[in-house]
């Protein structure tokens, strides 16, 4: 097998043994599945550049040199084709999106294959050997073999031409492959994933080159800091065409978060009927039922036939909602029943669909919230459900997809809150990076108690402070799982209309903290009589002739007392963080077990120094 890398810079010689210049780059045919090398472009004398074409003229090749098949002076030179590209110019270190795996990497080489005479283009090398073989073929090889001694191998890791796509030029006018997967060919969700890992500029290249429908249902999937993005890199005629391409509630979605003025100008560039739509739902609050529905639904009078419906059915436009149900209003547009696709292709066509339609209906008001919706949906196994006001007059349904995101997102929304992070998406590749964020994450205690001890010990006080050092992990985990403990407090109310005040949450911490207290001094009094402990020592001097009891009734009491103080006070975690959610803030756990250990530490440490400087310890050092 040959690299690209291997043969840049390799002699060109003519049929006389005349070197005539050195390999700068190949050329291939985009339109094969597997590309042959179709130009040969050397630097001749004084780096001038010369093409020709290597069927007509290559007679052999290998890793040192090619050997053309006639004199230089009867070469006639090539000029690259319209369906040709340049390997190096064009491939290599550049981004290509990996249409089997989904997603953009960077070519280090490329891999070639000999038949006969012939050489084609296999595929892409992406992973480190590519880099290495850059580098130097030696160091490729020193870096092999200690792979292999250590017996972890290192693999090729070649993307086939036919699962590349080019990112980084303007080749519109270029088919790429018979057999090539191309982007347009993906669905949108997985193109959003790819554009997701391109830079700005990339991205919009990669956009432009989406059909309108397809670029609409693609911007949908995008995250909304991607959203927002992309928004501002395109004129306001080009957002508002895409915005009127999508569905109307995800349209409205993308408009709300931007300003005032903006979202004005591209409404107003909109056709009526498209800015109708989304404007009926800019009125409603955000994660509200109203928020999240959309006016796309299909509805007729109690009266119509099922024929009658059929056809409307038949008239709708391609791009309107899924329709799941066919809703039956009275002539002031209120509510009566709902029928299933189903039972409406199964009637006859005589049958009136007020026969058919089932009236016992679950509905919403637009005002409700939109994760009790969802889980509505979710529980009675529904497809839509319907938003009316108070005249049940229907306004619009919230589909099980926008259901789904809604569920998907206050989901992340309490991972987040409880920091669940595990390694995260980003650390897909667990990493050294990603595997000390979550050591400092899941064992915050262990590094302020490490951090406390060395601290204590660089002032020269660490004889007196040990006992609380002894003590120290059992305030930093208390303070750790109390955190824990009321952010599911926090989960579990924050939208429960029954959720206990501050009053209630820190009686029952007191109480609980009371508890506990009693429980611990009970054990600790059994553990002092059964060493013997009668009162404290002041045989030997210094510390390391302090009795065992001596230690633990000076670290004992600061701890109790901390471990009481945190319990007592963690409903006022409960209550920050309930106020933060409300108004939309960030919230970390992580900073909250911070809080709360730092305020354990204060009290364990304070109340030991008082007790150790008031002369409560008096005896115990000297």
């Amino acid at each position: 097998m040959l690299y690209l890398s291997q043969m840049l810079g390799k002699p060109v010689f003519d049929s006389q043994g005349e070197e005539i210049g050195r390999i700068s780059d190949l050329a291939i045919q985009t339109k094969e599945v597997f590309p042959r090398i179709t130009s040969l472009a050397f630097l001749g004398p004084s780096k001038t550049p010369f093409m020709v074409s290597w069927r007509k003229y290559v007679e052999s090749y290998e890793d040192e040199k090619i050997l053309l098949n006639i004199p230089s002076y009867d070469i006639r030179f090539s000029y690259l084709q319209p369906d040709e590209i340049l390997l190096a110019r064009d491939l290599m270190n550049k981004q290509i999106v990996d249409t089997q795996g989904l997603k953009v990497v960077r070519v280090n080489d490329l891999k070639l294959s000999s038949s006969g005479n012939q050489l084609r283009l296999l595929g892409a090398e992406v992973g480190l050997r590519g880099v290495l073989r850059g580098l130097s073929r030696p160091l490729e090889r020193a870096v092999l073999s200690l792979s292999k001694l250590f017996k972890r191998p290192l693999e090729e890791n070649i993307i086939a031409w036919n699962y590349m796509d080019l990112v980084d030029r303007d080749l519109s006018n270029v088919k790429l492959s018979l057999s090539h997967k191309r982007l347009s060919e993906l669905h949108p969700a997985d193109v959003a994933d790819i554009l997701e890992q391109l830079d700005p500029q990339q991205r919009a290249l990669v956009f432009e080159h989406l059909d309108k429908q397809q670029a609409a249902e693609t911007f949908s999937e995008l995250e909304d800091e991607y959203q927002t993005d992309m928004i501002d890199d395109l004129t306001e005629h080009q957002a508002a065409d895409l915005l009127a391409q999508m569905d109307p509630d995800d349209a409205a979605d993308i408009l709300g978060d931007l300003p005032y003025e903006k979202a004005e100008t591209l409404l107003w560039l909109m056709g009526v009927q498209d800015q109708k739509r989304i404007r009926s739902l800019l009125g409603y609050k955000e994660k509200t039922a109203g928020g999240i529905m959309t006016p796309e639904f299909v509805s007729v009078q109690e009266d119509a036939t099922v024929g009658e419906t059929i056809e409307k059915l038949r008239h709708l436009e391609e791009d309107h909602e899924t329709v799941h149900y066919v809703y039956t209003v009275d002539k002031d547009k209120r509510l009566i029943g709902a029928l299933s696709l189903r039972s409406l292709v199964l009637a006859d066509n005589d049958t009136y669909v007020s026969d058919l339609a089932f009236r016992d209906l679950i509905t919403v008001s637009p005002d409700d919230d939109q994760e009790d919706v969802a889980e509505a949906i979710s529980k009675y196994d529904l497809l839509a459900m319907p938003v009316v006001d108070e005249n049940k007059v229907l306004l619009g349904i919230v589909t099980v997809d926008d259901a789904l995101d809604v569920l998907e997102e206050e989901h992340s929304e309490d991972l987040q809150i409880a920091g669940a992070s595990g390694l995260g998406r980003d650390a897909e590749k667990h990493g050294l990076g990603s595997l000390l964020l979550w050591l400092l994450r899941r064992e915050t205690w262990f590094i302020i108690w490490a951090a406390m001890a060395f601290l204590i010990t660089m002032s020269g006080n660490l004889p007196q402070f040990a006992p609380a050092l002894v003590f120290m992990p059992f305030v930093l985990l208390i303070a750790s799982d109390i955190v824990s403990f009321s952010v599911t407090d926090l989960l579990e109310y924050s939208s429960a209309s029954d959720a206990p005040t501050i009053g209630r949450l820190f009686g029952r911490n007191f109480l609980a903290s009371i508890i506990t207290a009693v429980v611990a001094m009970l054990f600790a009094l059994l553990f002092f009589y059964s060493i013997g402990a009668t009162g404290p020592s002041s045989g030997e001097v210094g510390f390391t002739a302090q009795p065992l009891h001596d230690l633990l009734i000076q670290g004992f009491i600061p701890a109790l007392v901390a471990c009481f103080a945190i319990i007592a006070t963690s409903a006022t975690v409960t209550m920050i963080a309930r106020r933060r959610l409300d108004k939309d803030r960030p919230l970390s756990s992580v900073i909250l077990s911070l809080g709360m250990m730092a305020f354990g530490l204060v009290i364990q440490t304070g109340i030991h120094a008082i007790l150790l400087y008031s002369g409560v310890f008096n005896g115990l050092y000297v």
